[in-house]
């Protein structure tokens, strides 16, 4: 293909990683505008910028994260901590700040550009920094979070989510979601309510869901530490959670929105992955690997999850439960937790198949010509692999670069986090 223009832009590095085609040694992306024209060969006629020991990846996609805690030092809690009692920190955490600043949020956004992420999938208080969200560059789907525990609560919850989705129609930076935020905090009524809002104006729902052994007992028979929780907000409700209730229910009931994300998934079981792998087209799980780490929960079920086919995202959670918001990161420790997931398939959770979770695909998530020319540039250790990908994730190699619609980001020191 010849490619002649002014703008053109050609990268070549030692490889690049296309995601949907196999990788390319001394392969070059080629940028005209704020889109990708070429990956392979080096158009004829064209300059090239010789990236060297690196690798270009599609901009990566977190699918999961709430930036509002984004300038917290550390994640609230001790590793290991009840998942109640976390909740509870979190409460206080948020009483506690000045509810109109917006620095957490530019924080998370420009630590997220630093690590090479270019695609959000943010969970968003009411009232969240619209302004902050306007950087065309910047490809973000924005979830309303919405919490009613009793049903008296929840045409107001309703109201909030129509205004969101209202907005969105006038702004071309960000994508609308809505995030019923889970069984505990979300009465039936409303969870059922988003769900065909979801199919009728054809937008994403993201819904916490078997999370903790604390959800699954709550779920179950009504009792243990978030019964406990709830007795003491006043908001318990005998017939919110019939006797047996599991997972299962609330997924069936996801099922009927346009897509789905099914944050976290910790404790599914063997019924509702079949379930999950069923509606692979518009259900996704996000994993997020260090949170489920730090609160030490049993192994997780990837290897299960994939081998049903289910379409498994990945995503950084918060800073709340997660040292950074370095999707990078997140990739090497599901690797080095999961030797038997293949390196290639890790790469596809944090790129692609979030990208699908959010229903970007089309734009985001890969190399390939015509899609957003969102990039990220990774180095590289200097030994041979017969497998790109275990370079990838073999070390700690920093991005070192991160292209946003064309643009390359120009790097800034880190910001303290004090």
């Amino acid at each position: 293909m010849e490619i002649s223009s002014p703008q053109a832009r050609c990268l070549k590095a030692r490889y690049v990683l296309p995601v949907t085609t196999p990788p390319i040694p001394g392969g070059v992306v080629t940028i005209v505008g704020d889109r990708i024209a070429e990956v392979g060969a080096k158009p004829a006629g064209e300059e090239v910028e010789d990236l060297g020991n690196a690798v270009v990846l599609p901009g990566l996609v977190n699918a999961h994260t709430h930036l509002e805690f984004s300038d917290l030092a550390k994640p609230l809690g001790e590793p290991g901590i009840g998942f109640v009692d976390w909740i509870r920190r979190v409460v206080a955490q948020r009483l506690q700040r000045d509810d109109r600043s917006q620095q957490p949020v530019k924080k998370g956004l420009r630590e997220s550009i630093r690590n090479g992420t270019t695609t959000l999938g943010e969970i968003a208080r009411p009232g969240w920094p619209v302004e902050q969200f306007d950087d065309a560059r910047f490809d973000a789907t924005v979830f309303l979070e919405l919490i009613a525990m009793t049903s008296d609560r929840v045409a107001a919850a309703l109201e909030l989510a129509q205004r969101h989705l209202a907005a969105a129609k006038s702004s071309s930076t960000w994508h609308p979601g809505l995030s019923p935020h889970a069984p505990y905090s979300v009465h039936p009524e409303l969870l059922a309510a988003l769900v065909s809002l979801s199919a009728a104006g054809g937008v994403p729902v993201a819904f916490h869901l078997a999370e903790s052994p604390e959800e699954l007992e709550l779920l179950r028979d009504g009792s243990g530490p978030f019964r406990e929780l709830l007795d003491e907000l006043a908001a318990w409700d005998p017939n919110r959670f019939p006797p047996g209730t599991r997972p299962l229910n609330y997924l069936h009931t996801l099922a009927g929105a346009r897509r789905s994300l099914i944050v976290h998934g910790n404790y599914l079981d063997d019924e509702e992955i079949a379930l999950l792998a069923e509606h692979r087209r518009q259900m996704a799980v996000v994993y997020c690997p260090r949170t489920h780490i730090f609160f030490q929960h049993e192994s997780y079920p990837l290897g299960r999850m994939l081998a049903a086919g289910v379409t498994v995202a990945l995503g950084t959670d918060s800073r709340a439960s997660s040292p950074d918001l370095n999707l990078l990161a997140e990739m090497r420790s599901a690797a080095a937790r999961h030797p038997d997931v293949a390196p290639e398939t890790i790469l596809r959770m944090g790129t692609i198949l979030a990208a699908e979770a959010l229903g970007r695909q089309a734009e985001v998530g890969s190399l390939e010509p015509g899609k957003v020319a969102n990039l990220a540039v990774v180095a590289l250790p200097d030994h041979h692999a017969a497998d790109p990908h275990e370079l990838l994730f073999s070390r700690d190699q920093p991005v070192i670069a991160t292209w946003r619609r064309g643009r390359k980001d120009q790097p800034g020191p880190e910001e303290s986090t004090e």
